[in-house]
């Protein structure tokens, strides 16, 4: 930490030189319009000087900031339409390998398609506190691609050097605790994606307690943002609902008589990292530092939201469904369902097998796993073990997957042939119980067409 901070006081340091070097030269200190801008970021790829560079790219980011919606999104624009390859460059270097290739002209090829946005965002990180500026600003343009889907070349090109500077191999795992710094701790607050964190006794209780963990995945050039944190209760068992969990006044559970760690909440908090691969393995890595700690554990498990479970129920096409079916299907519209033992019993009979086909069989046109969370859990190595009925029974919950929850296994000796069969093949590694709650399905459905 300390060296970071000494790189990092020192990189300010040359940035602030340079930046009066610029003053003196006549650069403005009004109101950036957008011609200026662009002209700031061309003299910034065309510059040699790495005091100069390191300023300007620093003035190129605080100038972004000045900007309103309207002319982030022509600044986007610009980006993408004047930014891309040297034309008459990479049309020479294709004439020199088509004539005769060779080893140097592939290598001169590749470089020469680049588009020379890419090396203007490798400058622009540069600068002091650019590659949290750079986050930023692909939520801008995360948010100005709707409706613009000419942004998407100049996406792909910001997501390549993220991914790139985001890898796992950067990534530091910390405990978060009581004593961690506030400015960490209200982030976790803030940034809880599953199970609202409703104030500070609240994130009290989750990270406090001596069955209670939580960690979180940084990156040594935003010190102190969690890129990614997880929320873990140790358990006896394997638990099948999220209230008993948060209850206020549960029963502790000494860690002596801990056999599972049950991780209940993972959320990703810089939005400008939306789709950027951490790699698999990060809850591995949790687990294999809570087994340090905790030798006695044997089950490491998810219990995890469904959250796309009654968006495709509604609108997919490949329900697999009768007429009989869809009326029971109808009892959903009732707010008190889930009371009502006979109603709940009703459903249930429908339901859990259906979930088990989204799991199992429902794909994207795109051949994709429609569950964003399934498709974390099965890329990180799990075993989808289980379907939690009425798992929860929150209106976020109920409202998303009609209270079903699931709970996915982290065998560490299975992780990775588990996430190789999911990367590899598509296949989901499920348990038996999950299986033949499918083939209970087919059944049901075919004895309804006999009958």
């Amino acid at each position: 930490m300390s060296s970071n901070a000494f790189f990092s006081d020192l990189l300010a340091s040359i940035s602030e030189r340079g930046r009066t070097l610029l003053r003196r030269v006549g650069s403005s200190e009004a109101k950036p319009d957008g011609a200026e801008l662009i002209a700031l970021c061309e003299a910034l790829l065309s510059g040699r000087g790495e005091a100069s560079a390191t300023a300007m790219a620093r003035e190129v980011l605080d100038r972004y900031q000045h900007l309103d919606d309207s002319e982030r999104l022509a600044f986007f624009e610009k980006l993408t339409r004047d930014f891309g390859p040297d034309r008459e460059r990479l049309a020479q270097t294709i004439e020199n390998w088509r004539a005769q290739p060779n080893d140097t002209d592939a290598s001169e090829l590749h470089y020469a398609s680049e588009p020379r946005r890419q090396e203007l965002i490798r400058r622009l990180n540069r600068a002091p506190g650019g590659t949290s500026a750079l986050v930023a600003m692909r939520t801008d343009l995360l948010s100005a691609m709707k409706g613009h889907k000419d942004l998407a070349a100049l996406d792909r090109d910001v997501a390549h050097l993220l991914s790139s500077w985001f890898n796992r191999g950067f990534l530091v795992l910390r405990r978060i605790d009581w004593s961690t710094p506030a400015n960490i701790l209200e982030q976790i607050i803030r940034y809880e994606a599953v199970h609202e964190i409703r104030d500070w006794n609240d994130l009290r209780r989750r990270i406090d307690p001596v069955d209670r963990r939580c960690y979180a995945f940084f990156h040594p050039a935003l010190v102190d943002e969690p890129l990614i944190f997880v929320e873990v209760a140790l358990t006896e068992t394997i638990p099948a609902a999220i209230a008993p969990l948060l209850a206020a006044d549960r029963p502790l559970v000494p860690t002596e008589r801990a056999r599972t760690a049950v991780f209940y909440s993972i959320s990703n908090t810089q939005r400008g990292l939306g789709g950027i691969s951490f790699g698999s393995f990060l809850i591995k890595q949790v687990a294999e530092e809570l087994q340090r700690e905790l030798p006695r554990l044997e089950n490491f498990v998810t219990l995890s939201p469904v959250p796309g479970f009654m968006t495709w129920l509604k609108q997919a096409d490949d329900v697999p469904v009768s007429d009989e079916d869809r009326a029971v299907l109808e009892i959903l519209d009732r707010s008190d369902w889930y009371e009502n033992a006979e109603l709940e019993a009703q459903l249930r009979a429908v339901l859990e097998p259906l979930a088990a086909y989204y799991f199992l069989k429902a794909r994207t046109p795109k051949g994709r796993l429609i569950d964003s969370v399934a498709r974390f859990h099965l890329g990180n190595g799990a075993r989808l073990e289980r379907i939690d009925w009425m798992g929860d029974l929150s209106p976020k919950g109920l409202r998303e997957s009609a209270g079903i929850m699931v709970n996915y296994l982290y065998r560490l000796e299975d992780i990775e042939k588990n996430h190789e069969a999911y990367a590899n093949d598509g296949e989901v590694v499920a348990s038996g119980a999950v299986r033949r709650l499918l083939r209970s399905e087919g059944r049901r459905l075919l004895d309804m067409r006999l009958s």
